[in-house]
């Protein structure tokens, strides 16, 4: 499967964004589905992931202003972003894995889509 992320950009803090990732090539419902972002100097870290199965769960510091869906039938995922902050700038990647577990981890993950770049002014 081929992953194509996108709908980063430049926003306020306290702004809200919403980034896809579109898949093609195979079913996304065949896959888990996660979100990770890196920042200049950091580490690539988990953000978030929606199971094959639908069930969600979102890092820490993001829980209850970041939401990861997916719809199927249009073969694409998303993370919804609220209340964004200047530390939530980063590339932010989708990637998909074949696999119910572990999936907070990025080396289960096999596929991998382009970064889309999210900047938060404060």
């Amino acid at each position: 499967v081929q992953l194509q992320a996108y709908g980063g950009g430049l926003v306020q803090a306290g702004d809200s964004l919403r980034l896809s990732c579109a898949a093609s090539g195979h079913p996304l419902s065949s896959y888990a589905v996660g979100w990770f972002r890196q920042s200049p100097g950091k580490e690539r870290e988990f953000v978030g992931r929606i199971s094959i199965g639908g069930n969600t769960y979102t890092e820490d510091s993001v829980k209850g202003r970041f939401t990861v869906s997916r719809d199927n039938a249009k073969n694409t995922a998303y993370l919804q972003m609220n209340s964004l902050k200047s530390e939530d700038t980063a590339v932010y990647y989708c990637a998909a894995a074949a696999r119910t577990w572990g999936l907070e981890s990025a080396v289960v993950y096999t596929n991998w889509g382009q970064g889309t770049l999210v900047t938060v002014s404060s």
